[in-house]
């Protein structure tokens, strides 16, 4: 079967076009006829040649609404769940004392990686799964915060959560746990840089370890992309490159640091979209150019010429990616 016709299917189904099941009819479809495509040929055609014996198509299960209504109420529960404990929060944070925020918190959290376990044994409905185990994952390293209080509580909450969302990555499939991961590492990156690495007396250079954390971040999000969904995996990693670019741009004298990470982030991206055609890739590397080239060249100019540069460097980069991938779509 050709790569391209796989590529092709997981794309579609990392979209949410096709269905797991309708990816693999479409695949033994394909190896179907590409297997009597190469025994017509390798034979020869006999004068009277027998009738082919029927093969039963597989047939898929039927979508049915009431499966869609179940799946869109579990999104509304979980929803519903996460509000009423936030509202409960912030409205009575004050007047709660210490056992009670902890039993909120872990009471929620509870209820959701239950519900998330329950559908992921019984494995159906693997999306909604995996939303409510991310939300669950959230509100697990918030428990914990409130439980433990200070900087070791920011700590062992980042923790308990990143623990927990590697944990859902590895039994299910769903991007929601990676956008959750994600989530979670940014913050960790902020509380490690915050309570860790930067002085109490105050550093200069707070923001570029931040800057070096969102890169360290982009790594672990590429190398998820390459067991898990790829064109989100690897579109996270490109916002983590734009929050680290963002970063050096804040940090004193960061410009060319933010200029180098905000080239080579949607550079990686445009390769990858040249090779999948995930339009995902062109979006997310092309917001980071003109965003970062324009601002870091302001910076280093202070003056709006250095923002025309910028528009125009950035625009003639896309625009030569954009002739060399229609050159090599052409030759294809």
């Amino acid at each position: 079967m050709p790569s391209r016709l796989d590529d092709e299917l997981s794309r579609l189904v990392s979209a949410g076009v096709l269905r797991q099941y309708q990816a693999d009819a479409l695949r033994d479809a394909a190896d179907a006829e590409v297997a009597a495509a190469l025994s017509e040929r390798g034979r020869a055609r006999p004068p009277e040649p027998a009738a082919p014996a029927s093969v039963k198509p597989r047939t898929p299960p039927t979508a049915t609404h009431s499966s869609a209504l179940t799946e869109v109420l579990g999104y509304i529960g979980g929803a519903l769940l996460l509000g009423a404990v936030a509202l409960l929060t912030v409205a009575n944070w004050g007047e709660m004392g210490r056992a009670a925020r902890v039993s909120t918190g872990t009471s929620a959290a509870i209820i959701l990686l239950g519900a998330a376990a329950v559908l992921g044994v019984v494995r159906r409905r693997e999306q909604l799964s995996s939303a409510l185990g991310s939300l669950g994952c959230c509100v697990a390293g918030f428990a914990t915060y409130v439980a433990i209080e200070g900087e070791t509580g920011r700590i062992a909450g980042v923790a308990v959560a990143l623990a927990l969302a590697g944990a859902g990555l590895w039994w299910l499939a769903g991007s929601s746990l990676l956008v959750a991961t994600f989530a979670i590492l940014a913050v960790g990156v902020l509380v490690i840089t915050a309570d860790v690495l930067t002085p109490d007396t105050g550093a200069t250079n707070s923001a570029g370890i931040a800057g070096t954390g969102f890169i360290l971040v982009a790594f672990v999000m590429t190398i998820l992309g390459l067991f898990r969904d790829q064109v989100t995996a690897w579109s996270l990693a490109g916002a983590a490159m734009f929050s680290s670019s963002i970063c050096w741009l804040i940090q004193e004298r960061g410009e060319i640091m933010a200029l180098a990470v905000g080239t080579a982030g949607p550079a990686a991206l445009l390769v990858a979209y040249g090779r999948r055609h995930a339009s995902a890739y062109a979006v997310v590397g092309c917001a980071i150019l003109l965003v970062i080239w324009p601002t870091a060249l302001y910076q280093l100019t202070d003056n709006m010429a250095g923002v025309a540069i910028g528009l125009v460097i950035a625009s003639a980069v896309l625009l030569i990616a954009v002739l060399l991938l229609s050159r090599r779509g052409t030759k294809r």
